[in-house]
């Protein structure tokens, strides 16, 4: 009864352990496509590569050295087998000779002594093991060996009853010595084909980047580079095609809604400068008084309604010293009579906008926080990617349920917030949003420490 739990909580608890595990190589993984693409390439030919070498290394060197010490140390005992059925009083001149000539190897007969105390064994042992070995194996006699001490040459002493046995050998006779040669040129045609790759795959990756440039300078309202057109492979190709007919169809959109607008802007505007005309005629009565701020009403709202659908999108972007652009929106707010406080850094802040479009939007935000409050503060600041401009009140305030609303077109608030606060439209908001959104930030409103609302602009730099 009790061990059924045990164990699950144990297979939750793994399976919790692998989850953590997993999200943190996941977070140390490269997040972009460049990086993760050269992993995709660098990590199979390094796989490969490496079991290659290891093959190499385990067979291939191996084996060879197997063979060249076998061979040497066969030398070595048919030398011995001479010695001890040498005949001739040349103090072994003969032996000595025959082994230079014919086998290549160096011998000396040393007089009966001890031999030298064992050496230490190096990192990568295959000579001095294979070798010890083979002399075990053939010889079967007391013997010390030197692989280390001489690059190229090895020594063997192989202790008899009466005498040492002295050979020198050439490394490469008893080991495979050119093993790097192949080591060299594997890993030099992998640096080879790494270049290329990385050098191919960073033209692939370029197209890919200038789309998402594009993308992005569009979303935020600016001109795409002049010079970008579909490139790099078939896909991307058709991404690029599929973003220039969308970003077309936008454009021709909006000029269309344009056109449409101002023609209908024309002919309102002629209708009410008649009802102008008509009524400095009629006098100054209260009636044409009444119809005047009628028709100024209308006019107003009718500015709104062209501003809203326009969106000032046809204004060109131009780099726009903040510091004035909010001395301005701050004097114009004065004028009402509250009081209005700006904060700005030290340092100038220049940023790529359309002028007359932000500093509309700005003011719609500060002339909506004017109407409804006493003390208004206007607060800006920039950081690497992004200018923020909070603007805060001392007013009611708006319910968090309806913050989002109130960006709605035509939307207004209860009554008891338009009381004795002029015309509005409630086209504001929806107007600056609008505008910022195209600079490709945003308008968020939240609870101001002032005690009413606080508007924070955004925009990317």
């Amino acid at each position: 009864m009790v061990s059924i739990p045990e164990r699950s909580t144990t297979a939750a608890d793994r399976l919790n352990l692998l989850q953590r595990l997993g999200r943190i190589v996941g977070n140390q993984m490269p997040k972009g496509l460049y990086a993760r693409a050269l992993i995709i390439i660098i990590a199979p030919m390094v796989l490969l590569q490496s079991v290659v070498a290891f093959v190499f290394m385990e067979r291939h060197w191996e084996t060879v050295t197997q063979r060249l010490s076998e061979g040497t140390t066969r030398d070595i005992a048919l030398l011995l087998s001479v010695y001890e059925t040498y005949s001739h009083n040349d103090n072994y001149e003969k032996l000595i000779r025959m082994a230079q000539k014919d086998l290549h190897l160096s011998v000396q007969i040393l007089p009966d002594q001890d031999l030298p105390p064992a050496r230490s064994k190096p990192f990568f042992a295959l000579l001095d093991r294979t070798l010890s070995d083979q002399i075990r194996k053939q010889i079967g006699k007391p013997f010390w060996i030197d692989t280390v001490g001489r690059s190229h040459l090895v020594e063997i002493r192989i202790k008899l009853e009466e005498a040492v046995f002295r050979v020198l050998a050439r490394r490469s006779q008893t080991y495979a010595s050119n093993s790097h040669i192949f080591l060299i040129w594997m890993v030099g045609t992998s640096l080879v084909l790494l270049t290329v790759a990385i050098l191919f795959l960073h033209n692939q990756i370029k197209p890919i980047l200038r789309l998402a440039q594009a993308a992005e300078r569009f979303g935020k309202g600016r001109p795409t580079p002049p010079d970008f057109r579909p490139r790099g492979a078939r896909e991307v190709r058709a991404a690029a095609r599929a973003f220039i007919e969308m970003r077309d169809r936008i454009e021709r959109q909006m000029a269309q809604r344009t056109t449409m607008l101002a023609g209908v802007s024309h002919d309102l505007r002629t209708i009410l400068t008649r009802f102008k005309l008509q009524l400095a005629m009629a006098g100054d009565s209260e009636e044409a008084t009444d119809m005047r701020r009628d028709v100024d009403e209308m006019q107003a709202m009718l500015e709104d309604y062209m501003a809203f659908a326009q969106g000032d999108s046809s204004e060109q972007i131009s780099r726009v010293n903040i510091r004035q652009l909010l001395r301005e929106s701050r004097k114009q707010a004065a004028h009402s009579g509250k009081q209005v406080t700006l904060k700005m850094p030290e340092e100038p802040v220049i940023v790529a906008l359309r002028a007359r479009a932000f500093k509309r939007a700005v003011d719609n935000v500060v002339s909506n926080a004017v109407r409804f409050a006493d003390h208004v503060s206007i607060d800006a600041a920039r950081t690497k990617r992004f200018l923020s401009i909070r603007i805060e009140d001392d007013g009611l305030g708006i319910p968090e349920d309806e913050r989002e609303e109130v960006f709605r077109p035509f939307y207004r608030l209860d009554d008891a917030r338009q009381q004795d606060t002029g015309v509005s439209t409630g086209l504001g908001l929806s107007i600056a949003r609008d505008i910022i959104r195209s600079h490709g930030g945003d308008i968020v409103l939240s609870d101001s420490k002032m005690g009413g609302l606080k508007a924070t602009i955004r925009v990317p730099v």
